[in-house]
């Protein structure tokens, strides 16, 4: 997310001391300032210790850059990279750097910070996605514009990772409080923060590219859905960054105060399943729980039908899509039959669930229909990110979840059996890394299987395609309608 307003540098410096847990995240609203509505807090800025997608939807590209980043048709461009090249063995990249950019901190961008970054993924991160880095042999600083990065193997998916949080250049001067005080080359810089309310972006005085046409933004943070389009109504903010409420969008599209942007998205809504437990380590339990629901039926009642039914772990704009969304079409018969075969009735599942709106009403269609074939759910709503984080994502301590899983291209968390899926295919893993290693040509064919394999062993279940609905006052211009990227990038807004 990116806004900005020019501040004397001296005064910044100030409001940037100030920023903690406890300060008071207030700004004086004009012209030149923008508040955009959230429902998931981040629970600290740290994205190279902290799972989920708060931190990097409001940081990454605007307060942190990466070598290259996704533009709106999710296609990789240059960012800090100004330009690259590829040997042919795919194995080592060259990229020529932007001169003249410094951190927030004033250290100077360079080749050395690019080696320090990329490989501080693997020796300094803990998140679960840290593994995409792995591929990565060595990285040398040629020029103080030059960075090399040499693989240990070809990998399709490599760069198209640094687009993501992975790639986020640090300064070695800048990672000692990443928690609390960020430190990137980006057009924000985080000026305050109240918990449990809001945190404020400033526009970066020395920032090195095109600066931002809002001056300081404020990320308003309103879990309750009500409260969140009546903050757009009395003007207490400016743009909702995705609606939580789908019945609300008819009395925007109806006032000519506001506009409604809609896309898609690359967030799957996901019945996820511990496949590593009784009965769900049981490929018959688990595709009778598929086939029990009805996913028309849990679009229409928790997202006013609005949205996409997939089937899989690959939104549409992936390369690879295909709608796999009626090979296990709604059956309750043959879930009864499953269950039966695998002499699994009388089932009392724990649904613990985030306590966000869309998975509330996810949870309350999935409880119903399940009940229907004799399985009885218990839905524990979990305060996110923080709980649910610790103890579904990490300690795997759960039956059933719904989630909305952000991050692009991640079909690939299912090659990975310690992760909380629980599933442990060596086929699916072989086929990934021959999609990653391969041609582009075979990268699509392998991704295929993967996500017709993954369907067929019910590894979890696709509820649907999460849309992009922003809603806007009308005098805010720049959004795209597809959220492709981990970031609500505000570097493309501006006044209209």
């Amino acid at each position: 997310m990116k806004a900005r307003l020019h501040v004397l540098a001296a005064a910044l410096l100030l409001v940037v001391s100030g920023c903690s847990a406890g300060s008071s995240a207030s700004v004086s609203a004009g012209p030149d300032t923008l508040s955009v509505g959230f429902t998931a807090e981040p629970a600290n800025f740290d994205f190279t210790r902290t799972d989920g997608a708060a931190i990097p939807q409001a940081l990454l590209y605007n307060v942190y850059e990466g070598l290259v980043k996704l533009d709106a048709q999710g296609k990789v461009v240059p960012l800090l990279a100004k330009s690259w090249t590829v040997s042919p063995d795919r194995k080592t990249y060259d990229f020529q750097l932007q001169q003249g950019v410094k951190f927030s901190n004033g250290a100077p961008f360079t080749a050395e910070d690019v080696k320090f970054s990329l490989m501080r993924v693997k020796t300094d991160w803990t998140i679960s996605i840290k593994a995409n880095m792995d591929v990565i042999d060595h990285v040398d600083a040629v020029a103080p514009d030059h960075a090399r990065v040499v693989l240990s193997k070809p990998s399709n998916g490599w760069l198209f990772s640094l687009t993501s949080r992975l790639g986020a250049m640090f300064s070695p001067t800048g990672v000692a409080d990443l928690a609390n005080k960020p430190v990137g080359t980006g057009p924000y810089v985080v000026a305050a923060r109240k918990r449990g309310d809001s945190v404020v972006l400033k526009a970066n005085p020395a920032y090195w590219g095109r600066k931002p046409a809002y001056g300081t933004v404020v990320l308003k943070y309103i879990k309750d859905p009500t409260a969140l389009n009546n903050s757009l109504f009395s003007n207490g903010i400016d743009v909702i960054s995705a609606i939580t409420a789908p019945d609300s969008i008819p009395q925007f599209q109806a006032d000519d105060r506001f506009q409604v942007v809609q896309g898609t998205t690359n967030s799957e809504v996901t019945l996820a399943m511990n496949n590593a437990r009784p009965p769900l380590n049981d490929v018959r339990v688990r595709q009778a729980l598929t086939y029990a629901i009805d996913r028309k039926a849990l679009l229409d009642t928790a997202w006013a039908g609005r949205g996409t039914l997939i089937g899989s772990m690959v939104p549409p704009t992936d390369p690879w899509y295909e709608d796999l969304s009626n090979v296990h079409p709604f059956d309750p018969a043959k879930a009864q039959a499953l269950l039966t075969e695998a002499g699994a009735t009388n089932l009392s599942l724990r649904l613990r669930i985030p306590n966000l709106p869309y998975a509330v009403s996810a949870a309350q269609v999935v409880q119903s229909q399940l009940a229907d074939v004799g399985v009885r759910t218990t839905i524990e709503p979990l305060d996110f990110p923080a709980v649910w984080l610790k103890q579904v994502f990490t300690d795997h301590d759960y039956d059933l979840s719904i989630i909305q899983h952000v991050e692009a291209r991640d079909i690939t968390t299912f090659g990975k059996p310690k992760y909380y899926w629980g599933y442990d295919s060596k086929r699916v893993q072989q086929l990934l890394g021959e999609a990653d290693s391969g041609t582009p040509e075979q990268q699509i064919a392998d991704m295929k299987q993967v996500a017709r394999q993954l369907n067929a062993d019910a590894a979890a279940d696709w509820l649907f395609l999460f849309p992009n609905v922003i809603v806007a006052k009308t005098k805010v211009g720049g959004f795209v309608q597809n959220q492709v990227s981990e970031s609500f990038d505000l570097t493309g807004l501006a006044p209209r």
